[in-house]
């Protein structure tokens, strides 16, 4: 099992059953096209990069079993509390404090035992980030393709907005994939 990290927009997209895919930048960036290696080579499920000897490996697979981690925090008795679906003015702490400004925990800090969504991987294909077809923006949670550039933008880092940001139409692995519940994440262990 391994971890994926989303912010609250998307947590929330998925929650509601909007969001099923989801695109990450391809690092290194490849100068060429890539394209799946065959499937009887020495690399099966990795892409190689067209007039090079380079292969990329993606970040998950068909069948991999994903957590997501999420913006969260420790509740009373080790409950845990998600931002996502927070509807509260107040929470009661681990140390059993009642506090009105919850102090939420980085999703990258979250642990496994925490999760509380877990993903299939049902397929993974790169292409370039505008690219994408108009009817993946709702697959990606947004009914407007402006909104999911702004969302885009804002998830990466001003100094690499020339390399990753949309105008700059990186290569993206795209990542299909569906819900499970804990218990078939558990079992496929």
């Amino acid at each position: 099992m391994k971890p994926i990290l989303f912010n609250t927009e998307m947590v929330r997209a998925i929650l509601e059953g909007l969001k099923t895919v989801t695109r990450r930048v391809v690092k290194p960036q490849p100068k060429g096209q890539l394209v799946p290696t065959l499937s009887g080579g020495c690399w099966p499920g990795y892409f190689e990069e067209i007039g090079t000897s380079r292969v990329q490996r993606p970040p998950y697979r068909p069948g991999n079993i994903l957590y997501v981690r999420e913006t969260w925090q420790q509740g009373l008795g080790g409950t845990y509390l998600y931002k996502a679906s927070a509807g509260l003015d107040l929470f009661m702490n681990k140390e059993g404090n009642l506090v009105s400004n919850i102090p939420w925990c980085p999703s990258i800090h979250m642990p496994r035992e925490a999760a509380r969504i877990f993903l299939r991987v049902t397929d993974v294909r790169v292409e370039r980030l505008q690219e994408m077809p108009p009817y993946d923006i709702a697959f990606e949670g947004f009914r407007k393709q402006k909104d999911f550039i702004a969302l885009w933008n804002s998830t990466i880092k001003p100094s690499d907005r020339d390399l990753y940001g949309w105008d700059a139409n990186p290569w993206v692995w795209v990542i299909e994939f569906e819900r499970i519940s804990r218990g078939e994440a558990l079992s496929d262990e």
